[in-house]
């Protein structure tokens, strides 16, 4: 299955196809903006720009290039994302897994083009830059240029175990080869290492607009929503696609689960209590952050409506004590005991 269409960021893409017409299109560039806003898409959309057989104000996108590239098999294109630390013992095995676990990532992006973040233990480890420099250093296949795509790239740890791998990776983005282009993708340009990011050209992307999220909702998520959740997804989304893919079936368990609390507080306390143990006491951060921010979206789509009639003074209330909830959870304060203080205060407003 192909990638998804690229969605906005057209003053973006105008600087950068009219750089490259004029042949001043900079070899490394580091590519930031907010979380799933679409950064590592735009580096697929440049390297169909730099492939392309018929190439006009954009990528045609019919030609076989840039049909391979949003198929994820051009040979000259390199995608790198965070993986799991090679398990082998050798660096020649280590490099060798590594590419064995991108080739499944990108098979896995394939399958899935509406793909989610990595998890938080992957990275771009030592292998994975030794394999890039590696792949660097080889000819195109197809045609007159490579291009590296690097997500996530603050992930791309320190190699101070391996000074010399370090400095090939740094003279790669220092002086890459005349026939290779780089685009660096991150949430986070200041964790990106300073002497990677001193080596690159910045671009930022902003937040896209609501209608073009909307719009992207209704051509591509199956199956369709209803009204109401469409406007919730948008909502979450904050123009982010990335967001908006990330925001489903967790998003709508977590909907589901807040307003089934709502209705455990008018039960009584002995339901609320029975509610709170059944909390599991580690996800602080996890499913029980999830919780909270739906529980406060339902409260402000109730505030909301019950504005009209003046009686949302209690819905704000609950909502402000949400709010303080979700804050003491950061503090990795027990779920059990918060759920159980805030059930409690909830049943008093409401």
């Amino acid at each position: 299955m192909a990638m998804h269409p690229l969605v906005g960021h057209r003053e973006a893409r105008k600087r950068l196809a009219e750089s490259f017409r004029n042949g001043r299109l900079p070899q490394v560039i580091l590519v930031t903006g907010p979380e799933g806003v679409g950064k590592q898409r735009l580096g697929l959309w440049l390297a169909q720009l730099l492939f392309c057989e018929r190439p006009g104000v954009e990528p045609c996108g019919a030609c076989r290039a840039c049909r391979l590239v949003l198929d994820l098999t051009h040979p000259d294109l390199h995608w790198f994302v965070p993986i799991p630390r090679p398990k082998a013992a050798e660096a020649d095995k280590q490099v060798e897994e590594a590419g064995e676990l991108l080739a499944e990532a990108m098979n896995a992006r394939r399958e899935a083009p509406l793909y989610q973040p990595s998890d938080g233990m992957s990275s771009h480890a030592l292998a994975s830059a030794r394999l890039l420099v590696r792949r660097a250093s080889l000819t195109p296949v197809e045609g007159k240029r490579k291009v590296f795509l690097v997500g996530e790239a603050d992930r791309l740890v320190p190699q101070e175990s391996s000074p010399e791998a370090a400095n090939a990776l740094l003279k790669f983005l220092e002086e890459p080869p005349a026939d290779t282009w780089i685009a660096l993708t991150t949430t986070e340009p200041e964790r990106v290492l300073p002497t990677i990011r001193s080596r690159a050209v910045p671009l930022r992307l902003t937040r896209l607009p609501d209608a073009e999220v909307r719009t992207f909702a209704e051509t591509m998520l199956r199956p369709a929503l209803s009204a109401v959740e469409l406007d919730a997804r948008v909502r979450r989304a904050e123009g982010a696609i990335g967001r908006l893919v990330a925001a489903g079936d967790g998003a709508t368990k977590a909907m589901q689960d807040a307003r089934a609390l709502l209705e455990t507080i008018r039960s009584g306390t002995g339901a609320r209590y029975e509610r709170s143990i059944r909390q599991m006491p580690w996800q602080a951060r996890g499913g029980f952050t999830d919780l909270l921010d739906a529980l406060a979206e339902e409260l402000a789509d109730r505030a909301r409506a019950a504005a009209v009639h003046g009686a949302a003074a209690p819905f704000v209330s609950a909502l402000e004590r949400v709010q303080r909830t979700r804050a003491d959870a950061q503090g990795n304060l027990n779920p059990q005991l918060l759920l159980a203080t805030l059930t409690g205060e909830l049943a008093e407003v409401l």
